[in-house]
């Protein structure tokens, strides 16, 4: 079970955390602010919806510490020490014709003056998105 009184001290320290009132953190998760004030309160016990909404907006908030208090908050990974092996550091890539990006040739195209260069041409497709390129 849920302790109200230690929850509640808990959804304070996300509060403040984050620089949030109560008002503003009820806003950013999308939740009534009078469910806020009953949780802070220890009036209420937090339902599964507030839970998850607190977990989804404030991903440093994990969900045993926001719980039971178990773990650190903001949550801090002790990092993982890997053991030093022999390893050989990774040989260059293969140069392969696939590899190379074939720089367009420019070629004489009807309609254009001869005297001037292209100096870019700019491709747009159906979906929105374009592809430019440079001389």
């Amino acid at each position: 079970m849920v302790n109200s009184d230690a929850f509640a001290s808990r959804l304070q320290k996300v509060m403040d955390y984050y620089g949030l009132s109560s008002s503003a953190f009820a806003d950013t998760i999308d939740f009534n602010r009078s469910s806020i004030s009953h949780l802070l309160s220890g009036r209420n016990k937090p339902s599964l919806e507030f839970v998850m909404k607190v977990l989804e907006k404030f991903p440093e908030v994990k969900l045993y510490w926001l719980l039971n208090g178990k773990g650190n908050f903001p949550d801090s990974d002790p990092e993982i020490e890997f053991p030093k092996e022999n390893v050989s550091p990774p040989s260059p890539p293969l140069k392969n014709e696939s590899n190379e990006k074939e720089k367009p040739s420019v070629g004489n195209i009807s309609g254009l003056d001869p005297d001037k260069n292209i100096e870019r041409v700019i491709i747009f497709y159906k979906d929105g998105t374009f592809k430019e390129y440079k001389n």
